[in-house]
């Protein structure tokens, strides 16, 4: 997992060390002490005046921020969570204008103190939001945090947080630890709850379902697949019935997962026809979608197809938005002037759902992204192993079923199974929520809840993990 810490009063003793600090200098004045311990050692604890409080706080906040101490046994379980393969995300607010230069004063006192992290990142943390965004920008798991503020944001978005108790932060309901032992256990108890994750797939729709299928069956050691739900598709070009392909995709999802030893009683079908058609009934997969996302208490949904089905049981059951997440294949780059692409096409009415909806998302565009993924016949034979299911998936990437004999193709669906293996191989960028036009393009917004766009990925990763992964 990705876990964010925070440093003053997480990490490093900050209140403690201020206190005292405050205590020593009040003597030199008028040496009353405390006069109001409920409130904030700044905001009148002591009898200073504003201009004595000001002054002495900016002539010594560095000092005493470089000498802070750590918190008892942080540094131990920190090691203890690298070792089980975590990453250490630190987050600090100290980019408020405190100091004088907050990134070398606090890399210092980190590497003074042998603090084992990945990543620093610096945050505002007079606004309230600043946070929310470094941790949806790095996709952390979990994060560690003292400000009851920036707690509600935090779990506002779909974070998940765990407070560090101090007296000023008692009103909160926020998951609460009272040392980096509780922290520890907290965190080792979550890590044994695998990922849950739902595969939304219109599974005999050209080849990339089927490929996309098999290599998120291949990392189920790493998560808990709770189910398989068939979307819905049509081409125009065809003679076919969207319940006539709903019945192939459901076959053709049997087949991968019988190959690959999966329940084949966690699949289901879904949605008949689009919302944008007017389509409303409850099916087996919308039901099921409902059904996961209440009883966990977080869900991870991969849509690679017209997003339907999620976007139906969201209307049902709003409430679902605050336990799930939504990774979905559509549209295109932001940079192009329309969103006609098969997935965003189908069901514009059903995007515009899961857009207005606040749910956690991610969008995975094609144009200019995802069509990076092509790949040759010739490389796939001669990187994936023979066997039933290889050999079938190199037959169905030759002919398609819909777009004739290819020697080269791109694997679209795959990238939504690799940004849940590694977000590293992909560049991200939060946008608020944009508006949909009748030309499907998007309206871009500046005071909407912030989703995220995919802008880039690493296309030589992902096809090294998937040929490792189907070659086992």
């Amino acid at each position: 997992m990705r876990i964010g810490v925070d440093i003053d009063n997480v990490l490093a003793n900050f209140d403690e060390s201020l206190l005292e600090e405050f205590l020593k200098h009040d003597k030199t004045l008028r040496n009353k002490g405390i006069i109001n311990k409920d409130v904030y050692i700044t905001r009148g604890m002591f009898d200073w005046t504003e201009e004595e409080l000001n002054s002495f706080y900016k002539e010594n906040i560095e000092r005493i921020a470089m000498n802070l101490k750590v918190m008892e046994e942080s540094k131990k379980y920190i090691d203890k969570l690298k070792e089980d393969g975590h990453e250490i995300f630190i987050i600090t607010g100290r980019n408020n204008g405190d100091y004088s230069n907050p990134f070398r004063m606090t890399k210092k006192w980190l590497k003074k103190n042998k603090i084992n992290y990945d990543k620093l990142i610096f945050t505002n943390a007079y606004e309230n939001n600043s946070k929310t965004k470094a941790c949806l920008k790095y996709n952390i798991d979990i994060i560690i945090e003292d400000s009851a503020r920036i707690c509600q944001d935090l779990v506002a978005n779909n974070i998940k947080t765990l407070i560090m108790d101090t007296p000023y932060n008692r009103n909160s309901q926020i998951n609460r630890v009272h040392n980096w032992e509780e922290i520890y256990n907290c965190i080792a108890k979550i890590n044994k709850e695998k990922i849950k994750v739902i595969l939304d797939t219109d599974t005999f729709n050209e080849c990339d379902d089927q490929f996309a299928l098999a290599y998120l069956l291949k990392n189920s050691h790493n998560l808990t697949i709770e189910a398989i739900t068939i979307a819905p598709y049509k081409h125009s070009s065809k003679n076919e019935s969207i319940k006539s392909n709903l019945n192939k995709s459901y076959k053709e999802a049997l087949k991968i997962c019988k190959w690959l030893n999966f329940d084949i009683k966690k699949i289901y079908k879904g949605s008949s026809n689009y919302i944008s058609d007017g389509y409303n009934e409850d099916n087996e997969a919308v039901n099921k979608i409902i059904e996961i996302a209440h009883k966990n208490d977080k869900t991870v949904i991969l849509a690679i197809g017209a997003i339907t089905n999620v976007a139906l049981a969201i209307k049902k059951r709003p409430e679902i938005t605050k336990r799930i997440e939504v990774i979905w294949l559509g549209g295109n780059d932001l940079k192009c002037h329309d969103n006609l692409e098969f997935n965003f096409k189908q069901d514009i009415e059903a995007v515009k759902i899961i857009l207005n909806s606040k749910v956690k998302l991610t969008i995975i565009p094609t144009k200019n992204v995802t069509s990076k993924l092509i790949i040759s016949l010739e490389e796939l034979k001669k990187n994936l192993s023979k066997n039933k299911l290889n050999n079938y998936l190199i037959k169905r990437f030759y002919n398609d079923g819909y777009h004739g004999i290819q020697e080269k193709r791109v694997i679209w669906d795959i990238a939504v199974v690799a940004f849940l293996v590694n977000k590293d191989w992909f560049k991200t960028t939060l946008i608020s929520c944009p508006l949909v036009l009748e030309d499907t393009s998007y309206k871009f917004t500046n005071n909407k809840h912030q989703i995220m766009m995919v802008e880039d990925i690493n296309e030589k990763e992902i096809y090294k993990d998937i040929f490792r992964k189907l070659g086992e």
